[in-house]
């Protein structure tokens, strides 16, 4: 009697290696889903932004300050120096700028008697919120252009509150053409670390020196200090006190 070899083996190998195969281009396609919703999500708020509208942009009046150099003002050997810690979107910050700052440079940095810092803060990192570090990482970048200040100014005459899309990337971009800044320059500063670095070294100081809210001003090292949205007044009696030393 003759025998007949059975296909069956190699029937279920095939069926086999067909469905490993299967499973391999499904854990493919999932692999490659993934990363594709992954690049979405991580787009996505870009995407968003893109879409808003621009919103109103208050051009704010124009101030003169003397001997500016980046986050500066005045005479460096004057007697007395203050470092103002500050964040973008601090009410208490955007008041002091409104109604004490240019006081202080009418009666006491154009006078010599005071040199003026600004340093963009947020204790240990912990701003406000996002657009704050974004908002002081492109003041740092006007600064680059020697407009810090005007910068400054634009950033507070367009605060209208904490993290209500105010300092949005495409506003902050557009406050530096308000500005008539070189915007390719802005923009590769913007997006790359220098004034990221800068910024660091700044909260470092800050941290060191013991500074927690904001806004805080410290005098000549640590001689004296002020705390919050404060009179003008306050600041002339610390000045006065330290000028008569």
């Amino acid at each position: 009697m003759s025998s007949k070899s059975n296909p069956k083996p190699q029937s279920v190998r095939a069926q086999r290696a067909a469905k490993k195969q299967q499973q391999r281009k499904v854990v493919v396609g999932l692999i490659i889903g993934g990363i594709l919703l992954l690049v979405f999500f991580l787009a996505l708020p870009s995407i968003i932004e893109a879409t808003l509208p621009l919103g109103e942009i208050i051009v704010p009046e124009e101030k003169i300050r003397p001997q500016v150099v980046f986050n500066a003002m005045g005479d460096p050997d004057a007697p007395v120096k203050i470092v103002e810690y500050s964040d973008f979107q601090c009410p208490f910050c955007k008041r002091f700028s409104d109604e004490v700052e240019m006081q202080l440079v009418e009666n006491y940095i154009k006078q010599g008697k005071v040199y003026f810092v600004y340093v963009p803060y947020g204790p240990g990192g912990n701003y406000i919120g996002p657009e704050s570090k974004a908002s002081a990482i492109a003041a740092f970048c006007a600064a680059e252009q020697g407009k810090f200040w005007e910068y400054k100014d634009f950033l507070f005459a367009n605060h209208t509150g904490e993290n209500v899309g105010d300092f949005t990337n495409k506003r902050l971009i557009a406050f530096a053409e308000k500005l008539g800044l070189d915007m390719n320059e802005f923009k590769q500063c913007f997006n790359s670390e220098k004034s990221n670095n800068l910024l660091e070294e700044g909260i470092a100081k800050g941290r060191s020196a013991g500074v927690g809210g904001t806004p805080h001003f410290i005098f000549n090292d640590g001689e004296a200090t002020l705390l919050g949205a404060q009179p003008f007044s306050k600041f002339v009696e610390t000045i006065e006190g330290l000028l008569g030393e």
